[in-house]
Protein backbone atom coordinates (compact mmCIF):
# COMPACT_ATOMS: atom_id res chain seq x y z
CA UNK A 1 0.00 0.00 0.00
CA UNK A 2 1.09 3.33 -0.91
CA UNK A 3 1.26 6.81 1.25
CA UNK A 4 -1.84 7.83 -0.71
CA UNK A 5 -3.85 4.56 -0.10
CA UNK A 6 -4.18 1.46 -2.33
CA UNK A 7 -2.20 0.97 -5.30
CA UNK A 8 -4.11 0.25 -8.52
CA UNK A 9 -3.11 -4.05 -8.65
CA UNK A 10 -4.09 -3.58 -4.64
CA UNK A 11 -7.56 -2.48 -5.76
CA UNK A 12 -8.09 -4.35 -8.58
CA UNK A 13 -7.36 -7.48 -6.60
CA UNK A 14 -9.84 -6.58 -3.70
CA UNK A 15 -12.31 -5.85 -6.65
CA UNK A 16 -11.80 -9.27 -8.33
CA UNK A 17 -12.05 -10.86 -5.09
CA UNK A 18 -15.78 -8.96 -4.19
CA UNK A 19 -17.80 -11.41 -5.43
CA UNK A 20 -17.03 -14.23 -2.66
CA UNK A 21 -17.88 -11.88 -0.16
CA UNK A 22 -21.56 -10.99 1.43
CA UNK A 23 -23.15 -9.14 0.40
CA UNK A 24 -21.75 -8.60 -2.90
CA UNK A 25 -21.74 -4.82 -4.79
CA UNK A 26 -22.03 -6.54 -8.14
CA UNK A 27 -25.73 -8.25 -6.75
CA UNK A 28 -27.89 -5.42 -8.12
CA UNK A 29 -30.04 -5.91 -5.61
CA UNK A 30 -27.49 -4.35 -3.00
CA UNK A 31 -27.36 -0.58 -2.63
CA UNK A 32 -23.98 1.33 -3.47
CA UNK A 33 -24.78 3.08 -0.07
CA UNK A 34 -24.90 -0.52 1.78
CA UNK A 35 -22.01 0.20 4.43
CA UNK A 36 -21.72 -3.62 5.28
CA UNK A 37 -20.96 -4.00 1.52
CA UNK A 38 -18.51 -1.56 1.00
CA UNK A 39 -17.09 -2.84 4.67
CA UNK A 40 -17.34 -7.06 3.18
CA UNK A 41 -15.65 -5.04 -0.22
CA UNK A 42 -12.52 -3.65 1.09
CA UNK A 43 -11.78 -5.97 4.66
CA UNK A 44 -11.99 -2.31 6.83
CA UNK A 45 -13.40 -3.01 10.42
CA UNK A 46 -16.37 -1.37 11.56
CA UNK A 47 -15.60 2.08 13.00
CA UNK A 48 -17.50 2.92 16.18
CA UNK A 49 -18.10 6.03 17.44
CA UNK A 50 -15.34 6.01 20.03
CA UNK A 51 -13.01 6.11 16.86
CA UNK A 52 -11.89 2.09 17.63
CA UNK A 53 -12.72 -0.09 14.35
CA UNK A 54 -14.89 -3.15 15.46
CA UNK A 55 -13.93 -6.54 13.88
CA UNK A 56 -14.60 -9.96 14.91
CA UNK A 57 -10.98 -10.15 16.29
CA UNK A 58 -11.15 -7.35 18.36
CA UNK A 59 -14.20 -7.95 19.76
CA UNK A 60 -12.76 -11.42 20.99
CA UNK A 61 -10.40 -9.59 22.78
CA UNK A 62 -12.61 -8.33 25.04
CA UNK A 63 -12.52 -10.35 28.01
CA UNK A 64 -16.24 -10.83 28.73
CA UNK A 65 -17.17 -10.87 25.03
CA UNK A 66 -14.95 -13.97 24.84
CA UNK A 67 -16.09 -15.29 27.80
CA UNK A 68 -19.93 -15.28 26.38
CA UNK A 69 -19.43 -16.52 22.97
CA UNK A 70 -17.32 -19.70 24.30
CA UNK A 71 -19.84 -20.08 27.02
CA UNK A 72 -23.07 -19.89 24.46
CA UNK A 73 -21.38 -22.00 21.78
CA UNK A 74 -19.86 -25.02 24.02
CA UNK A 75 -23.42 -25.20 25.56
CA UNK A 76 -24.73 -25.58 22.62
CA UNK A 77 -22.18 -27.95 21.44
CA UNK A 78 -22.31 -30.56 24.34
CA UNK A 79 -26.07 -30.82 24.55
CA UNK A 80 -27.27 -34.36 22.79
CA UNK A 81 -30.04 -34.52 20.47
CA UNK A 82 -32.51 -37.02 20.22
CA UNK A 83 -35.72 -38.00 18.31
CA UNK A 84 -39.26 -37.20 19.48
CA UNK A 85 -41.74 -39.31 18.60
CA UNK A 86 -45.00 -37.14 18.58
CA UNK A 87 -47.89 -39.54 18.34
CA UNK A 88 -46.43 -41.72 20.53
CA UNK A 89 -44.32 -39.44 22.95
CA UNK A 90 -41.39 -41.86 23.31
CA UNK A 91 -38.53 -40.36 22.80
CA UNK A 92 -35.53 -42.09 20.62
CA UNK A 93 -31.51 -41.76 21.96
CA UNK A 94 -30.50 -45.07 20.11
CA UNK A 95 -26.85 -44.26 19.14
CA UNK A 96 -27.46 -46.83 16.00
CA UNK A 97 -30.39 -44.02 14.73
CA UNK A 98 -28.36 -43.16 11.22
CA UNK A 99 -29.35 -39.30 11.81
CA UNK A 100 -28.75 -39.32 15.49
CA UNK A 101 -24.55 -40.57 14.77
CA UNK A 102 -24.30 -37.77 12.29
CA UNK A 103 -26.07 -35.15 14.90
CA UNK A 104 -24.16 -36.17 17.99
CA UNK A 105 -21.11 -37.94 16.77
CA UNK A 106 -19.72 -36.48 13.16
CA UNK A 107 -22.12 -34.62 11.03
CA UNK A 108 -18.74 -35.58 8.53
CA UNK A 109 -15.55 -37.13 8.05
CA UNK A 110 -13.28 -34.50 9.08
CA UNK A 111 -15.50 -32.72 11.88
CA UNK A 112 -17.39 -33.76 15.21
CA UNK A 113 -20.40 -33.13 16.44
CA UNK A 114 -19.44 -30.48 19.49
CA UNK A 115 -17.31 -28.73 16.67
CA UNK A 116 -19.49 -28.45 13.86
CA UNK A 117 -21.68 -27.40 16.35
CA UNK A 118 -19.08 -24.63 17.81
CA UNK A 119 -18.48 -23.27 14.41
CA UNK A 120 -22.13 -22.87 13.60
CA UNK A 121 -22.63 -21.00 17.12
CA UNK A 122 -19.86 -19.26 16.86
CA UNK A 123 -20.61 -17.49 13.63
CA UNK A 124 -24.18 -17.05 14.76
CA UNK A 125 -22.89 -14.57 17.37
CA UNK A 126 -20.25 -12.99 15.45
CA UNK A 127 -21.53 -12.62 12.35
CA UNK A 128 -25.47 -13.14 12.82
CA UNK A 129 -25.65 -16.37 10.23
CA UNK A 130 -24.12 -19.50 9.59
CA UNK A 131 -24.68 -21.83 6.75
CA UNK A 132 -23.90 -26.08 6.69
CA UNK A 133 -24.44 -28.11 3.24
CA UNK A 134 -26.34 -30.76 3.65
CA UNK A 135 -24.91 -34.46 0.97
CA UNK A 136 -27.41 -36.45 0.47
CA UNK A 137 -26.96 -39.86 -1.48
CA UNK A 138 -28.91 -40.68 -4.77
CA UNK A 139 -32.05 -42.02 -2.10
CA UNK A 140 -31.99 -38.80 -0.76
CA UNK A 141 -30.60 -40.26 2.35
CA UNK A 142 -28.39 -37.77 4.23
CA UNK A 143 -24.74 -38.85 4.59
CA UNK A 144 -23.00 -35.47 5.55
CA UNK A 145 -23.51 -32.25 7.07
CA UNK A 146 -20.44 -29.41 5.58
CA UNK A 147 -20.25 -26.55 7.19
CA UNK A 148 -19.54 -23.56 4.95
CA UNK A 149 -17.79 -20.06 5.78
CA UNK A 150 -19.96 -17.28 6.12
CA UNK A 151 -17.76 -15.09 4.00
CA UNK A 152 -17.77 -16.94 1.40
CA UNK A 153 -21.48 -17.66 0.94
CA UNK A 154 -23.83 -15.06 -0.62
CA UNK A 155 -27.60 -15.43 -0.29
CA UNK A 156 -30.63 -14.12 -2.70
CA UNK A 157 -34.26 -14.56 -3.98
CA UNK A 158 -34.34 -15.70 -7.25
CA UNK A 159 -37.89 -16.69 -8.81
CA UNK A 160 -39.02 -16.35 -5.11
CA UNK A 161 -37.04 -18.72 -4.05
CA UNK A 162 -33.89 -18.28 -1.40
CA UNK A 163 -30.62 -19.31 -3.35
CA UNK A 164 -27.90 -19.74 -2.02
CA UNK A 165 -23.94 -19.21 -4.20
CA UNK A 166 -20.64 -20.49 -2.08
CA UNK A 167 -17.21 -18.98 -3.96
CA UNK A 168 -13.94 -21.02 -2.46
CA UNK A 169 -11.11 -19.80 -5.05
CA UNK A 170 -12.34 -20.42 -8.46
CA UNK A 171 -15.04 -23.13 -7.75
CA UNK A 172 -18.42 -22.08 -7.44
CA UNK A 173 -21.41 -23.73 -6.40
CA UNK A 174 -24.95 -22.97 -5.85
CA UNK A 175 -27.49 -24.64 -3.75
CA UNK A 176 -31.26 -24.44 -3.01
CA UNK A 177 -32.67 -23.80 -0.23
CA UNK A 178 -33.17 -27.34 1.30
CA UNK A 179 -28.99 -28.31 1.01
CA UNK A 180 -28.65 -25.56 3.54
CA UNK A 181 -29.31 -25.36 7.24
CA UNK A 182 -29.71 -22.00 7.77
CA UNK A 183 -29.27 -20.27 11.04
CA UNK A 184 -30.07 -16.94 11.78
CA UNK A 185 -30.11 -15.02 14.61
CA UNK A 186 -32.33 -11.58 13.65
CA UNK A 187 -33.43 -12.03 10.18
CA UNK A 188 -34.38 -8.79 8.55
CA UNK A 189 -38.15 -8.34 6.76
CA UNK A 190 -37.17 -9.36 3.31
CA UNK A 191 -36.36 -12.68 4.62
CA UNK A 192 -33.19 -12.86 2.88
CA UNK A 193 -30.64 -10.48 4.74
CA UNK A 194 -30.36 -10.37 8.40
CA UNK A 195 -28.33 -7.98 10.73
CA UNK A 196 -24.73 -8.32 11.98
CA UNK A 197 -24.43 -8.21 15.62
CA UNK A 198 -20.82 -6.43 15.49
CA UNK A 199 -21.44 -4.15 12.73
CA UNK A 200 -25.03 -3.29 14.58
CA UNK A 201 -23.44 -3.46 18.05
CA UNK A 202 -20.27 -1.55 17.46
CA UNK A 203 -20.71 1.72 19.34
CA UNK A 204 -20.88 -0.48 22.77
CA UNK A 205 -18.22 -3.00 21.51
CA UNK A 206 -15.72 -0.09 20.32
CA UNK A 207 -15.98 1.47 24.07
CA UNK A 208 -15.15 -1.44 25.46
CA UNK A 209 -12.29 -2.07 23.45
CA UNK A 210 -11.06 1.89 23.97
CA UNK A 211 -11.30 1.15 27.67
CA UNK A 212 -8.85 -1.88 27.16
CA UNK A 213 -6.34 0.01 25.03
CA UNK A 214 -6.45 3.20 27.16
CA UNK A 215 -5.85 1.39 30.56
CA UNK A 216 -3.29 -0.92 28.75
CA UNK A 217 -1.37 2.09 27.57
CA UNK A 218 -2.15 4.07 30.84
CA UNK A 219 -0.17 1.12 32.55
CA UNK A 220 2.27 0.72 29.62
CA UNK A 221 3.99 4.46 30.33
CA UNK A 222 4.11 3.76 34.05
CA UNK A 223 0.98 5.09 35.12
CA UNK A 224 1.77 8.58 34.06
CA UNK A 225 -1.41 10.24 32.44
CA UNK A 226 -0.81 12.65 29.41
CA UNK A 227 1.64 15.32 30.59
CA UNK A 228 1.99 18.91 29.23
CA UNK A 229 5.62 20.53 29.33
CA UNK A 230 5.70 24.02 30.53
CA UNK A 231 8.89 26.24 29.96
CA UNK A 232 11.01 28.59 27.80
CA UNK A 233 10.30 26.81 24.72
CA UNK A 234 10.98 29.37 21.89
CA UNK A 235 10.78 27.21 18.74
CA UNK A 236 9.09 24.33 17.01
CA UNK A 237 12.09 22.78 17.11
CA UNK A 238 13.14 23.10 20.66
CA UNK A 239 9.57 21.71 21.63
CA UNK A 240 9.45 18.79 19.53
CA UNK A 241 13.65 18.52 21.47
CA UNK A 242 12.19 18.75 24.86
CA UNK A 243 9.26 16.44 24.45
CA UNK A 244 11.08 13.39 22.88
CA UNK A 245 13.65 13.99 26.12
CA UNK A 246 11.20 13.66 28.42
CA UNK A 247 9.53 10.92 27.21
CA UNK A 248 13.19 9.41 27.02
CA UNK A 249 13.11 10.04 30.96
CA UNK A 250 9.88 9.01 31.30
CA UNK A 251 11.04 5.59 30.00
CA UNK A 252 14.63 5.45 31.50
CA UNK A 253 12.89 6.06 34.93
CA UNK A 254 10.10 3.10 34.56
CA UNK A 255 12.69 0.96 33.31
CA UNK A 256 15.46 1.61 36.26
CA UNK A 257 12.81 2.25 39.04
CA UNK A 258 13.76 5.76 39.84
CA UNK A 259 10.88 7.57 41.61
CA UNK A 260 12.45 10.87 40.77
CA UNK A 261 12.46 12.55 37.34
CA UNK A 262 15.17 15.65 36.75
CA UNK A 263 13.79 18.67 34.68
CA UNK A 264 15.28 21.37 33.24
CA UNK A 265 15.75 24.74 34.88
CA UNK A 266 12.68 26.79 35.04
CA UNK A 267 10.38 23.53 33.29
CA UNK A 268 7.47 21.75 34.74
CA UNK A 269 5.46 19.19 33.64
CA UNK A 270 1.37 19.56 34.16
CA UNK A 271 -1.36 17.01 33.77
CA UNK A 272 -3.51 17.11 31.02
CA UNK A 273 -6.65 15.06 30.86
CA UNK A 274 -7.77 13.33 34.09
CA UNK A 275 -6.82 10.27 36.30
CA UNK A 276 -8.42 6.90 35.64
CA UNK A 277 -9.98 6.95 39.23
CA UNK A 278 -11.49 10.36 38.58
CA UNK A 279 -13.31 9.16 35.39
CA UNK A 280 -14.46 6.04 37.01
CA UNK A 281 -12.70 3.55 34.64
CA UNK A 282 -13.22 0.84 36.64
CA UNK A 283 -17.05 1.65 36.64
CA UNK A 284 -17.16 2.06 33.53
CA UNK A 285 -14.93 -1.49 32.46
CA UNK A 286 -17.76 -3.09 34.84
CA UNK A 287 -20.51 -1.33 33.30
CA UNK A 288 -19.68 -2.43 29.53
CA UNK A 289 -19.49 -6.32 30.87
CA UNK A 290 -23.30 -5.97 31.91
CA UNK A 291 -23.52 -4.48 28.62
CA UNK A 292 -21.55 -7.63 26.62
CA UNK A 293 -24.07 -9.44 28.97
CA UNK A 294 -27.14 -7.76 27.47
CA UNK A 295 -25.68 -8.53 23.91
CA UNK A 296 -25.15 -12.07 23.93
CA UNK A 297 -27.94 -12.49 25.97
CA UNK A 298 -26.26 -14.08 29.30
CA UNK A 299 -26.73 -13.23 33.17
CA UNK A 300 -23.47 -11.79 34.68
CA UNK A 301 -22.49 -14.47 36.59
CA UNK A 302 -22.18 -16.40 33.82
CA UNK A 303 -19.50 -13.85 32.65
CA UNK A 304 -17.63 -14.27 36.47
CA UNK A 305 -19.36 -11.40 37.47
CA UNK A 306 -19.92 -11.75 40.90
CA UNK A 307 -19.96 -7.87 41.98
CA UNK A 308 -24.31 -7.96 42.54
CA UNK A 309 -24.53 -12.05 43.20
CA UNK A 310 -25.40 -13.61 46.31
CA UNK A 311 -26.61 -17.43 47.11
CA UNK A 312 -30.26 -16.57 46.29
CA UNK A 313 -29.94 -14.03 42.99
CA UNK A 314 -27.00 -16.46 41.43
CA UNK A 315 -29.84 -19.55 41.46
CA UNK A 316 -32.63 -17.53 39.81
CA UNK A 317 -29.90 -16.84 37.24
CA UNK A 318 -29.27 -20.22 36.41
CA UNK A 319 -32.93 -20.85 35.89
CA UNK A 320 -33.12 -17.78 34.04
CA UNK A 321 -30.43 -18.94 31.71
CA UNK A 322 -31.88 -22.21 30.82
CA UNK A 323 -35.58 -20.59 30.52
CA UNK A 324 -34.71 -17.64 28.83
CA UNK A 325 -31.27 -17.93 26.69
CA UNK A 326 -30.63 -21.81 26.48
CA UNK A 327 -34.36 -22.31 25.77
CA UNK A 328 -34.46 -19.57 22.57
CA UNK A 329 -31.22 -21.46 21.01
CA UNK A 330 -32.47 -24.34 21.54
CA UNK A 331 -35.74 -23.88 19.42
CA UNK A 332 -34.13 -21.67 16.93
CA UNK A 333 -32.03 -24.85 16.03
CA UNK A 334 -34.45 -27.49 16.00
CA UNK A 335 -37.07 -25.71 13.62
CA UNK A 336 -33.91 -25.40 11.11
CA UNK A 337 -33.28 -28.84 11.60
CA UNK A 338 -36.74 -30.37 11.76
CA UNK A 339 -37.25 -28.19 8.72
CA UNK A 340 -33.99 -29.18 6.77
CA UNK A 341 -33.37 -32.66 7.92
CA UNK A 342 -36.90 -34.21 8.43
CA UNK A 343 -38.99 -34.45 5.33
CA UNK A 344 -42.30 -32.44 6.02
CA UNK A 345 -44.41 -35.19 5.27
CA UNK A 346 -43.12 -37.03 8.30
CA UNK A 347 -45.52 -34.98 10.90
CA UNK A 348 -44.62 -38.02 13.64
CA UNK A 349 -40.54 -37.37 14.12
CA UNK A 350 -39.04 -34.05 15.89
CA UNK A 351 -35.51 -33.46 16.47
CA UNK A 352 -34.77 -32.06 20.06
CA UNK A 353 -32.27 -30.89 22.40
CA UNK A 354 -32.16 -32.62 25.37
CA UNK A 355 -32.98 -30.56 28.24
CA UNK A 356 -32.53 -32.30 31.01
CA UNK A 357 -28.56 -32.29 30.72
CA UNK A 358 -29.19 -28.87 31.73
CA UNK A 359 -30.90 -29.27 34.64
CA UNK A 360 -29.31 -31.96 36.18
CA UNK A 361 -29.03 -30.66 40.13
CA UNK A 362 -27.34 -31.81 43.03
CA UNK A 363 -27.26 -35.82 43.63
CA UNK A 364 -29.41 -35.80 46.44
CA UNK A 365 -31.79 -33.33 45.05
CA UNK A 366 -32.12 -35.56 41.69
CA UNK A 367 -32.65 -39.01 43.75
CA UNK A 368 -35.19 -37.61 45.55
CA UNK A 369 -36.99 -35.97 42.51
CA UNK A 370 -36.89 -39.81 40.83
CA UNK A 371 -38.11 -41.37 43.82
CA UNK A 372 -40.83 -39.24 44.27
CA UNK A 373 -41.97 -39.66 40.30
CA UNK A 374 -41.66 -43.36 40.11
CA UNK A 375 -43.83 -43.66 44.07
CA UNK A 376 -46.99 -41.20 41.85
CA UNK A 377 -46.93 -43.00 39.26
CA UNK A 378 -45.24 -40.30 36.75
CA UNK A 379 -42.16 -42.32 36.21
CA UNK A 380 -40.99 -45.91 35.70
CA UNK A 381 -38.00 -47.23 37.67
CA UNK A 382 -36.24 -47.74 34.20
CA UNK A 383 -37.06 -44.31 33.05
CA UNK A 384 -35.48 -42.57 35.94
CA UNK A 385 -32.71 -45.08 35.68
CA UNK A 386 -31.89 -44.13 32.04
CA UNK A 387 -31.93 -40.64 32.79
CA UNK A 388 -29.40 -41.44 35.43
CA UNK A 389 -27.19 -42.74 32.66
CA UNK A 390 -27.56 -46.20 34.08
CA UNK A 391 -28.89 -48.93 31.82
CA UNK A 392 -32.90 -50.87 32.34
CA UNK A 393 -33.14 -53.78 33.63
CA UNK A 394 -36.44 -54.85 32.45
CA UNK A 395 -39.30 -56.76 34.22
CA UNK A 396 -40.64 -55.31 37.09
CA UNK A 397 -38.68 -52.24 36.86
CA UNK A 398 -40.38 -51.19 33.96
CA UNK A 399 -44.04 -50.43 35.51
CA UNK A 400 -45.57 -47.82 37.10
CA UNK A 401 -46.03 -47.81 41.00
CA UNK A 402 -48.06 -46.01 43.22
CA UNK A 403 -48.41 -45.86 47.18
CA UNK A 404 -50.85 -48.23 48.07
CA UNK A 405 -52.54 -45.56 50.33
CA UNK A 406 -53.70 -43.43 47.92
CA UNK A 407 -56.94 -43.65 46.31
CA UNK A 408 -59.69 -42.05 44.77
CA UNK A 409 -61.24 -39.03 45.87
CA UNK A 410 -64.55 -39.71 47.27
CA UNK A 411 -63.46 -43.49 48.21
CA UNK A 412 -61.70 -42.83 51.15
CA UNK A 413 -63.27 -44.66 54.41
CA UNK A 414 -65.12 -42.96 56.54
CA UNK A 415 -63.01 -41.48 60.15
CA UNK A 416 -66.18 -44.07 62.27
CA UNK A 417 -65.48 -46.65 60.00
CA UNK A 418 -61.74 -46.96 60.02
CA UNK A 419 -60.51 -50.54 60.17
CA UNK A 420 -58.89 -51.50 63.63
CA UNK A 421 -55.47 -51.18 63.98
CA UNK A 422 -53.67 -54.85 65.27
CA UNK A 423 -53.57 -54.49 69.26
CA UNK A 424 -56.42 -52.19 69.72
CA UNK A 425 -59.12 -53.46 72.55
CA UNK A 426 -63.04 -53.03 71.24
CA UNK A 427 -65.00 -51.07 74.09
CA UNK A 428 -67.66 -52.69 76.43
CA UNK A 429 -71.28 -51.42 75.92
CA UNK A 430 -72.62 -50.30 79.70
CA UNK A 431 -76.05 -51.65 78.17
CA UNK A 432 -74.95 -54.94 77.01
CA UNK A 433 -76.99 -57.43 78.44
CA UNK A 434 -74.51 -60.67 78.45
CA UNK A 435 -72.36 -59.00 80.12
Amino acid sequence: MGIFGPSKRELAARVADLEARAPSLENPSVSLTDVEAWNAAFGAAWRSASGVDVSVEKAMGIPAYWAGVNFLASTIASVPLYLFNVVEKAPDRSAKNPLLAILNEAPNEETSSFKWRALCQTSLMHRGRSYTFIERNRADRIMNLWPLEYDKTTVERKDGRLRYTYKDGSTTKVYTSSEIIDLIWSPKADGVGHFDPIGTLKNALGLSIAMEEYAANFFQNGGVPPLQLVGPLNSPAAVERAAKDVTEALQAAKKEGRPILPMPLMHELKQIGFEPAKGQLTEARRYQLEEIARIVGLPPVFLQDLTHGTFSNTEQQDLHLVKHTIRQWFRRWEDELNLKLISRRNRETRIRFDEDELLRGDFKTRMEGYARGVQTALVKPDEAREAMGWPRVGGEADKLYVQGATVPLGSQPAPDAAPSQPGDVPEEDDNDETA
